[in-house]
């Protein structure tokens, strides 16, 4: 599982200095409620997935919104696309 992997990568792109990995739960919601991230993160988030893993992410998509619900659907996200 990627989990780690992007939750560290959340706490990098988004200088979140004052939280570990270990302080995220990979179920909880990333916006809102939860880790509290806002679009702007979303769309930093984004980028950074897109460089770093090679994905594309439509930006008004409902997939997007799904993926982007919690730390384990995004790390789904980038297994799945790294096995295409």
């Amino acid at each position: 599982m990627f989990e780690q992997e992007v939750k560290e990568m959340i706490i990098d792109v988004l200088q979140l200095e004052d939280i570990s990995p270990d302080d995220i739960n990979a179920e909880e919601p990333l916006f809102v409620e939860g880790l509290g991230l806002d679009s702007i993160d979303a769309l930093e988030l984004g980028v950074a997935l897109q460089k770093r893993y090679g994905i594309s992410l439509s930006a008004d998509s409902e997939d997007t919104r799904r993926h982007f619900a919690s730390v384990r659907a995004l790390a789904a996200l980038v297994e799945t696309q790294r096995k295409q």
